[in-house]
C-alpha cells in the first residue's frame, strides 16, 4: 500500500513526534507530583535517560509508547505496511537498546518500572487511579528488582 502523504508531508508529520514530555508521560508525572513524589526528568547520566527518576526510592520509570517499543500483543503496536523491513529493523533496535539499558540500570541497583502507553489510553486501558496505585506499590517495594516490572 502506498503512503497517503507526499514525502514533505510525511517528513513534517514524523518530525512532530516527540520523544520527551509526551501526553502519557505528563499524566504520570503530574499524578506522582500530586502525591508528593519528587523526581528528576530524563537524567542523562543514567543508561537510557529514564523519563522519571525517583532518587529517594532508587527507581527509574520509563513511559513507553507501544508502537515505538514494540509492545507484544498490543493493539497499539502494529508494523506499518509500507517500508516494513525498515520499520522492523528500527523498532527491533529500539527494543534491544531498551533491554540493554534496563540491564545496566538493574546491575547498578536501580529499580526499573515500565508504564506502557496502552495502560493509559486505548481499548484496554486501566482506570488511571489503578495505574498510579500499581506504580506506587512498585516504587515502595523494598527489595531490588531482578528484571524490569511493567504496568500494562
Amino acid at each position: 500500500m502506498a503512503d497517503v502523504h507526499d514525502k514533505a508531508t510525511r517528513s513534517k508529520n514524523m518530525s512532530a513526534i516527540k520523544s520527551r514530555n509526551t501526553k502519557p508521560e505528563l499524566l504520570v508525572r503530574r499524578a506522582l507530583f500530586a502525591r508528593g513524589y519528587r523526581y528528576r526528568k530524563n537524567v542523562k547520566r543514567l543508561p537510557g535517560s529514564p523519563d522519571i527518576v525517583l532518587p529517594k526510592y532508587r527507581t527509574c520509570i520509563f513511559v513507553h509508547g507501544c508502537f515505538w517499543h514494540m509492545h507484544e500483543q498490543c493493539h497499539l503496536a502494529h508494523l506499518p505496511e509500507t517500508r516494513t523491513a525498515f520499520w522492523l529493523t528500527k523498532l527491533t533496535q529500539n527494543t534491544v537498546r531498551d533491554k540493554r539499558h534496563q540491564h545496566d540500570l538493574l546491575s547498578q541497583g536501580w529499580k526499573v518500572i515500565i508504564v506502557w502507553e496502552c495502560a493509559l489510553k486505548g481499548v484496554g486501558k486501566l482506570p488511571f487511579e489503578e495505574v498510579i496505585s500499581r506504580l506506587e506499590k512498585l516504587i515502595h517495594m523494598k527489595h531490588g528488582f531482578k528484571r524490569a516490572l511493567e504496568i500494562r
